[in-house]
Formats: structure tokens, sequence, C-alpha cells
């Protein structure tokens, strides 16, 4: 199996493939129409790769598309399971629309960046003038309620399958439970109910590599975002091998190889 990455470190262990810088793109255009899956491209490469050169990529174009931002991501899923979302506001930065805001959400409320990740751009507003200061600093409102809770769960999602499910416990003195802002990791009592949950949105949404955040409110579960390129201490804890899972779903996904004894070029 003919393998091309554009993202070294997340394919260091897969001796298949054949690194290429991103920059390199049309340079090395060739070795990629020869490849039979393309790992890791960046988010400009995808709709090149797919629709240009017709190659199938990894993480899939649905993943990449619908996980790009947050407002592409939540829309969808309020699409899918309106139920299993906090109560959020996506609308465009307007005098008009920052009192709306702040005639329908009660103090505190989060506030987030577009385009985040590890906990970072999400603000606990608790006042008028740090709400301002958001405003300040971004064109689009996206604005959640904040949920009682004080751990969520990252429930991790491979090909076709969740491979991995902890807690994220908060950090003291902190309303972000990301593992990169200092939370905890515990892997006991999963709910059932929000694997199948997870599982049910990963297939109707097409998405093949995902770390969902999920909270517990009640026996309620709601989403707040998942990512594409997530962390994976979670994953090695329990010795999980991501990129040795990620070669055997490429290889399912793959009716026939190639001849093993036709060498694909090494990067040396």
């Amino acid at each position: 199996m003919k393998l091309v990455s554009f993202n070294a470190l997340k394919t260091l262990h897969i001796k298949e493939a054949y690194y290429i810088k991103p920059e390199n793109f049309f340079k090395e255009k060739d070795k990629i129409k020869e490849a039979d899956w393309i790992l890791y491209p960046e988010y400009w490469q995808v709709n090149s790769l797919v629709y240009g050169l017709k190659k199938k990529i990894f993480p899939n174009i649905s993943t990449y598309h619908l996980g790009h931002n947050k407002i592409e991501m939540t829309r969808a899923l309020m699409t899918v399971c309106p139920q299993n979302i906090p109560y959020t506001e996506i609308l465009g930065n307007t005098p008009v629309n920052q009192e709306y805001i702040l005639d329908m959400f009660s103090f505190p409320f989060i506030a987030k960046e577009v385009k985040s990740s590890m906990g970072y751009g999400v603000d606990l507003i608790e006042d008028k003038k740090q709400f301002r200061s958001y405003c300040n600093k971004n064109d689009i409102l996206y604005i959640q309620e904040k949920l009682p809770i004080d751990r969520d769960m990252r429930i991790t999602y491979l090909g076709d399958e969740i491979i991995a499910s902890y807690w994220r416990v908060g950090g003291e003195n902190s309303f972000k439970n990301n593992v990169a802002q200092g939370g905890s990791i515990s892997y006991d009592n999963i709910p059932s109910k929000a694997l199948s949950l997870v599982d049910m949105v990963a297939n109707v949404l097409d998405i093949n590599h995902a770390g969902f955040d999920v909270a517990e409110v009640d026996g309620n579960f709601y989403f707040f975002e998942f990512n594409v390129f997530f962390g994976t201490k979670g994953l090695l804890n329990k010795s999980i091998k991501l990129e040795e899972l990620i070669l055997h779903y490429l290889q399912k996904q793959t009716p026939s190889l190639p001849d093993p004894n036709s060498p694909f070029p090494k990067v040396s």
C-alpha cells in the first residue's frame, strides 16, 4: 500500500508513509498521484487532492470540512442532535447582536474563538467588561451557556469505531477540563449512552478521525466540539498505538494491495 504523508510527526511510526513537505505539494504531484492514500494533508490541500486529483485522504473530507472551525461543526451537530448541544448562539459581531447576547445569556457564560483547540480561545465571561473585551477581538460571536460541570469526556473515534474514552477532570481554579490546560484523566465509569451517542453522530456525519468532547448533566449528554487533531496522552496511558490502528483501518478500506515487492521510495 502506497502512502503519502504531509505530517511527519503524526505518521512517524508508519514506515510505509512517504513524507512530502506541504509546500512541495505541486513539485511532488507525480508521487501523490501514485499513492493509494494521502495522510494528514493541510486544509488548503484537501479540495485539490479530493476533487482535482481524485485521491483518498485520511482523515476523510467530511472530517476536514466539518472540523475546520467551530461554526461548521456546531451547525452540523445542531442538525443531527440539537438536544445534545448546550444553548449556543453564533452571530455576526454587531452592536444589536451584542445586546441580544446580553439579553439572552446570564453571567457567567462561555465565549469562544471560531478556530481554536486544547482549551485555547475559550473565555469565561463573568461581566459586561469581559464580554466587550471578547467582542473587540472577534468578528463572530460564538456564545454558549456554561454547564454546571467539573469534568467532561474525551471520546476518541478512529475509522469506524471508538478506540478510547476517558474523563477529563478540571484543574484547580479552572473552568477548563482539557488535559493541555491542566486537567487530569480518569478512565472509570464512562456512560455507555455517551459512547452510543458519539458512535451515532460520527456515523451520520461521516467522521473518521476525531476526539469528541462530551459533558453529562443530570443524565443528559452535550457535545462541546470535536477535534480532528486531538491530543494523544489519554491513548498513550493505555498503550494504544494510534499509528497501528490507522494503518489497519486504511488496509481494510483498500480493496486490493499492490505488489509488496514493488518498493515505494522512502525519505532517507
